[in-house]
């Protein structure tokens, strides 16, 4: 039999499935009642096709339009970016497919989330506000940050990092929570690092779907 260590206690892959079960079983019975949520993702990698952004716009019926652009290859990519330039670190793409279509974007109520911030979340915003101003679009823009951890990088030790002097970037992987928090104030949400799943999940958690912050400890305890 399998165990699995979480806050300090060992739970066997039997309560684990158990658990999971419950959820998924109480979620079917609960999601039956509601309206559905249209989220529609226009990008899956830097580099990915523009198309998908005024197709999803335009005929797409969405609530929340979402964009994926990061990968560990993509940080490496960025980091390298804005050590040339501080205002680079960010996707461009971002901008430069969401941008002409903003004004759209506000008449239909679409609520945007992108992780495009990558390494340098303040300058993308900074740019997608200067974007809506000179479009004369009336957007609400919020910020998701706290993945970035390099500052810490002082208390590695040469056995969890042969030369820590050599890492450029370092950054935790951010949840849903922070998004569906950044959705209660703003129509356009940019983080840096988060999971690929938040992007759908907070809108999720913003919307009357509520899902829940459930713990496994709360509910095996």
């Amino acid at each position: 039999m399998n165990y699995y260590l979480h806050h300090h206690r060992w739970f066997t892959s039997v309560q684990i499935r158990r658990f999971l079960s419950q959820r998924i079983s109480n979620g079917i019975r609960s999601l039956t009642t509601l309206s559905p949520v249209r989220i529609g993702c226009a990008s899956g990698f830097w580099g990915d096709t523009w198309t998908a952004v005024p197709q999803l716009v335009n005929h797409g019926k969405l609530d929340f339009l979402v964009l994926d652009y990061l990968s560990e290859v993509t940080m490496s990519l960025l980091v390298a970016a804005k050590e040339r330039n501080e205002e680079l670190g960010w996707c461009p793409d971002f901008a430069q497919s969401v941008g002409p279509l903003l004004p759209l974007i506000k008449k239909q109520g679409i609520k945007v989330v992108a992780n495009a911030g990558g390494v340098n979340p303040q300058a993308c915003m900074k740019a997608m506000m200067a974007i809506a101003e000179k479009s004369k679009v009336d957007l609400k823009f919020a910020l998701v940050t706290g993945d970035d951890l390099l500052s810490s990088k002082e208390t590695l030790t040469t056995e969890q990092c042969p030369n820590p002097n050599a890492v450029t970037s370092a950054n935790a992987y951010l949840g849903a929570g922070p998004i569906s928090r950044a959705l209660e104030l703003a129509d356009i949400v940019i983080t840096g690092r988060c999971t690929d799943s938040a992007l759908a999940l907070g809108p999720l958690i913003h919307t009357d779907f509520q899902l829940p912050f459930v713990t496994l400890q709360e509910n095996l305890y």
